[in-house]
């Protein structure tokens, strides 16, 4: 199961929606084209770093935590997101040149990218209590889809927006 079957599974997207105020259709949309941007953000960070700091918040609790009936902590999403795009400027670019592709209103965007960055992690926590080589082999896995053209982020967006961080934003973010 991609990424994006996880979020749709999970009831991710619908609770994105509901905490948005936009349609389900919206959230998919605007998610299927964040997820590139964000998955080589996890992908770019250092392994031990990353999954110490998604531990330290609530590992797959994060998850939980959008999905669950309590609001969600925005907070823990904004200092994750600092942990893989480096400052908010990065993260603003992101949800600027994803709005521009996927039709999805920039501001609904930069709420979105927390809330959706929780979700993708936490998501990926759980994914890798069961990974033999824990949190880097599940990432590594669904790059390598995305890479290879198989693992839908849904729609046509997720390929044509895998490189927003890799050539429009250079060399803001460090390579592990």
């Amino acid at each position: 199961m991609d990424i994006m079957q996880n979020l749709q599974a999970s009831g991710g997207l619908d609770a994105i929606a509901s905490q948005l105020g936009i349609s389900r259709e919206e959230a998919e949309r605007g998610a299927g084209a964040l997820l590139p941007s964000l998955l080589d953000g996890f992908g770019r960070s250092d392994e031990g770093e990353i999954e110490g700091q998604l531990q330290q918040l609530g590992g797959g609790g994060l998850a939980d935590n959008v999905i669950g009936p309590e609001p969600t902590e925005i907070a823990k999403g904004n200092q994750l997101l600092g942990r893989i795009f480096g400052s908010k400027d990065v993260s603003r670019q992101v949800a600027t040149q994803t709005a521009q592709s996927s039709g999805v209103n920039q501001d609904t965007l930069k709420k979105m990218l927390p809330i959706l960055a929780m979700l993708v992690g936490g998501l990926l926590m759980k994914r890798s209590r069961g990974a033999g080589g824990g949190l880097g082999s599940v990432l590594g896995g669904i790059l390598g889809q995305m890479a290879g053209g198989r693992g839908g982020m849904g729609g046509g967006l997720g390929g044509g927006l895998g490189g927003v961080l890799g050539s429009v934003l250079g060399g803001a973010l460090g390579r592990r």
